[in-house]
């Protein structure tokens, strides 16, 4: 693989690893009776103040024009992917497990596909090989996301891991009463913070090619997913106790999930998906869930089911076939422009002969 297409690809790579520990971070914070949508509240304040700077520093000086529509893209963007998707999502680890959580974000390739496609932003063509591959690897990283959550079958003997958290040991007795599962609640709001973040993808792709300032545009819409998280957390929670930070993972988990899984990884989102395309940036979310299981086997001792390696094979082989059909397609759209371009230089070549011989004298 070239270069240009290795960083991307090493990028998200990294980003899932950084949700991957949010997840885990954000549940043992709900379980020591945080409240999701206070979480949810302090990441957007600490993701505005960590890349405001970067905003400045980067892009002041080569910041393009801001027109109504970017405006309205922006305000959209934070409504959408920031604080739609960030409180769903976080309602929904509140009633469910990091595991399902995890899981059931798998269904974010196949909606970005559907919504690529509805806005002209994917082709399928199911004719060609890399159209194939995009539609394949798509069905195989829902359905192992799928087998994963609802097959468990035997348990894997890994043993036991020798790295554990303390804080999981004490919350193990407290968590029946901080917390409580939903078998509805819990997984809906969850698919619903897979649809809108799809959503949000759709709409980088088409403002970041007229506004490329990923570090600007992400300082507005944490601002103003921060505005708009606030107003929702105070609506269910006035107590100022609940909003205090003094115990040590609440304070850790947000200042994660603020700095590093808002401000750095959307960032890197929003530059990739200018590069790659909004499916190439998806598709790698299937990676979070095995990361997850395996960390939180070895933090948390979660076992590790005969379904889980299975569908995360599926999932393994259906971002491959994701990614090889989109590099496929991209490699026959350069060879195209390099097919135009070379055409265009040999008739203006031809011309110039023309021209020369018409005004040589006979």
């Amino acid at each position: 693989m070239a270069s240009g297409g290795f960083v991307p690809l090493l990028l998200m790579v990294f980003v899932q690893f950084v949700y991957a520990g949010m997840n885990i971070t954000s549940k043992l914070a709900i379980l020591s009776g945080m409240n999701p949508l206070i979480l949810v509240a302090y990441r957007q304040i600490f993701a505005t103040v960590s890349i405001v700077p970067f905003a400045y520093w980067l892009e002041w000086k080569t910041l393009p024009k801001m027109t109504k529509r970017i405006v309205y893209q922006i305000i959209l963007s934070s409504l959408l992917g920031v604080t739609g998707n960030q409180v769903l999502f976080f309602v929904g680890l509140k009633y469910s497990t990091a595991t399902i959580a995890c899981a059931l974000t798998n269904l974010l390739p196949a909606f970005t596909f559907i919504l690529a496609v509805i806005f002209r932003q994917e082709n399928v063509r199911i004719k060609d090989k890399a159209g194939i591959g995009k539609v394949m690897g798509t069905l195989l990283c829902v359905g192992g996301a799928l087998l994963l959550s609802f097959y468990h079958g035997k348990t894997i003997g890994l043993g036991e891991s020798s790295i554990h958290l303390r804080f999981a040991d004490k919350m193990e007795g407290t968590s029946s009463s901080t917390t409580n599962t939903n078998l509805l609640l819990g997984p809906f709001t969850i698919i619903c913070s897979a649809l809108v973040w799809a959503l949000w993808f759709i709409i980088q792709a088409d403002m970041s090619t007229s506004f490329p300032a990923p570090y600007t545009s992400t300082a507005y819409m944490c601002f103003l997913g921060s505005i708009q998280c606030i107003a929702i957390a105070l609506c269910f929670e006035h107590s100022p106790s609940a909003w205090s930070l003094n115990n040590a993972i609440r304070l850790t988990s947000s200042l994660y999930a603020g700095v590093i899984c808002t401000g750095l990884a959307y960032c890197l989102m929003s530059w990739t998906i200018v590069r790659k395309g909004p499916l190439y940036v998806s598709v790698f979310t299937p990676l979070q869930l095995i990361i997850t299981a395996v960390v939180s086997w070895a933090l948390l001792r979660e076992k590790i089911y005969l379904g889980t390696a299975l569908g995360s094979l599926l999932i393994v082989l259906g971002l491959y076939s994701v990614l090889w059909g989109k590099n496929k397609e991209m490699r026959k759209e350069e060879s195209i422009e390099v097919t135009i371009i070379k055409g265009m230089k040999d008739n203006e070549k031809n011309d110039m002969e023309l021209q020369y011989y018409n005004h040589v004298p006979a």
